[in-house]
């Protein structure tokens, strides 16, 4: 299992982009045009992964920088670009002039923080109060360098499917929906309250399988599998142990439908009411309209995004664009990575993938908080306005070196274990801890 953001439709988000840019109006007048130290032709490489939303963007910089060509390659998942990454940084060689890197595995990058370009050598202080002050702290390394441009950051909401509510006798408008689940007092208990209401209703599953939940469970806490001195966190966390104890004890009971992450029956789970309820940050908007298209469904199928999440505020991922010192162009790699982050960029993807900006001018531009292709997908749902009102409360937890070696390799067996019913959750947990000091305590 994986718990990294994946890219599902990208043929159709690319479409999708330009009427984002057209619809936010960007252009070269977002950032000021600059050929960097060159003016001859060059070719900047970048990797991506997942949802980003920049196609578009990167037309829109070539034609305001004739002399740059944009070679971009994206990888599907952010655990299969980590690999990348480590693959080419221990080669020394392969890694593109603009590197995304996710909030996952931005630890793993400090630790070699040496092999990126310090980008207040190139530009970085006249524009590092874009940025929520939070999210500028996470890309500075222990010197002082500033290695990385936030892209988005992932407060969470709650997706639902009206129609499906509708037929277990439950609420469908967004507000009362909110309210069902306890509005800004929400709690995991009330969660799975009302899961069992479906289920009893229905018969049917309410959430799509485990992972996520447990993912936003360890995200909400002040310190998740590291505490902030950088020591691990979970043998002996009774903290940590109960919420797996309160989600397993749900999941036995019949509320996870078992899917398959990142495939769900090739998104026919979200079209067939194999599950009602799905935990989303913003970029996770884009792979639920990518999932629900590809098998079929359009905005009819029902799905729609309400105000609340369990447990209060979460946050899921968030990017950032780096330049590695194996760069050849690194003022231009930086030109390009401020580009792509800049307030007009950061809403047009937005509108493309769901992406939330990190940057606080994007976050009110009217491309977030009004109208665009995802909202309407979503019922006319207010996404950006709910997404900025989830991000209150949000605190940065700190991510250690195998966090993302955690979430993914030690708690995912586990996670399948319980959602398939082979084992309880005493046991998963254990052999959770087995793995645990298998991959990274004793690694």
């Amino acid at each position: 299992m994986t718990f990294s953001r994946r890219t599902t439709r990208i043929a159709a988000i690319a479409g999708a982009a330009a009427f984002a840019l057209i619809a936010t109006g960007c252009s070269s007048s977002s950032t000021p045009a600059s050929t960097g130290s060159s003016t001859d032709p060059i070719t900047l490489t970048v990797s991506t992964f997942g949802t980003m939303g920049y196609d578009d963007l990167y037309k829109q910089y070539e034609a305001d920088h004739p002399n740059i060509t944009i070679k971009a390659t994206n990888i599907d998942t952010g655990d299969n670009a980590k690999t990348d990454w480590q693959t080419k940084e221990a080669a020394g060689s392969g890694l593109p002039d603009v590197q995304a890197v996710e909030e996952g595995w931005l630890s793993a990058v400090m630790q070699v923080s040496d092999q990126f370009n310090d980008l207040s050598k190139y530009g970085a202080n006249d524009i590092k109060d874009r940025w929520v002050d939070w999210k500028l702290k996470q890309a500075t390394d222990k010197n002082g360098r500033i290695i990385g441009y936030g892209s988005d950051i992932g407060p969470e909401g709650l997706c639902y499917n009206k129609t499906d509510f509708a037929a277990a006798g439950l609420p469908t408008d967004r507000d009362a929906v909110a309210t069902l689940f306890g509005g800004s007092s929400a709690t995991w208990d009330d969660y799975f309250k009302v899961g069992a209401q479906y289920k009893a209703a229905t018969g049917k599953a309410f959430y799509d399988q485990s992972g996520f939940l447990w993912n936003a469970m360890v995200n909400q806490q002040k310190e998740g599998y590291y505490k902030a001195d950088g020591t691990l966190n979970v043998d002996g966390n009774a903290d940590l142990k109960a919420l797996w104890t309160k989600l397993s004890a749900a999941t036995s009971s019949g509320l996870s439908a078992n899917q398959t992450a990142w495939d769900w029956g090739k998104g026919k789970a979200f079209t067939d009411g194999t599950f009602s309820t799905f935990v989303c940050p913003g970029w996770m908007l884009g792979v639920v309209k990518g999932q629900v298209t590809s098998a079929g469904g359009d905005a009819s199928t029902g799905w729609d995004f309400a105000n609340v999440f369990p447990g209060g505020a979460a946050n899921w991922g968030g990017s950032f664009l780096t330049v590695p010192t194996q760069s050849k162009h690194p003022q231009e790699a930086a030109d390009l990575a401020a580009f792509l982050t800049d307030a007009k960029s950061q809403a047009a993807a937005f509108g493309v993938a769901g992406t939330f900006p990190s940057v606080t001018a994007a976050q009110t531009d009217p491309a977030v908080t009004g109208t665009n292709a995802l909202s309407t997908f979503f019922n006319n749902a207010p996404i950006g306005q709910i997404l900025a009102d989830r991000a209150k409360g949000v605190v940065a937890q700190f991510k250690g070196p195998d966090d993302s070696v955690i979430q993914s390799q030690v708690f995912g067996p586990s996670i399948q274990e319980i959602d398939s019913g082979k084992a309880d959750g005493a046991t998963a947990w254990n052999d959770a801890i087995t793995l645990l000091n298998q991959l990274v305590v004793n690694k």
